[in-house]
């Protein structure tokens, strides 16, 4: 399944950058997402929590971030594992500077599914991950807001 998405964030690339990179914010605005924990640089044990239609499944595996350039781009590789099927993820993020005070974040990538995951479809699959993207992306606009009124 491709995946790919783009906003315009009010803050600065490194604004940004430094929020996407803080795991405990990442996983606060990412959907489904309850935890990131750091195994080792750059490599995280994800949890993850989510509900497609009547099927629920509670994930656990890794998020890696790899080839970092601050405030510009990473790719982040997901391996996910559930009894509801498995997800396998590489994704490429980017930051462009819109203005000085804004920042578009774009990704493109793709995403491998198992189990009853992959038999739920393709367009079921593809509506879920395009109802998350929005949802991300909201939920960062909104962690922006909360940290510009403290």
């Amino acid at each position: 399944m491709e995946l790919n998405g783009s906003y315009i964030l009010p803050a600065s690339t490194q604004k940004i950058w430094e929020m996407l990179m803080n795991p405990d914010t990442l996983a606060k605005v990412t959907p489904g997402i309850s935890r990131l924990e750091l195994e080792s640089e750059n490599v995280y044990k994800a949890i993850a929590e989510v509900k497609i239609g009547p099927v629920s499944g509670k994930f656990e595996g890794k998020a890696e971030v790899l080839h970092p350039v601050a405030a510009e781009s990473f790719t982040l590789n997901v391996h996910q594992n559930s009894k509801i099927g498995n997800v396998s993820a590489h994704i490429k993020m980017h930051l462009k500077a819109v203005s000085e005070h804004e920042t578009e974040l774009s990704f493109a990538g793709k995403a491998h599914m198992s189990g009853l995951l992959a038999r739920t479809g393709n367009r079921v699959m593809s509506g879920v991950a395009n109802t998350l993207t929005k949802q991300f992306f909201q939920n960062f606009e909104d962690e922006l807001a909360a940290k510009a009124e403290v």
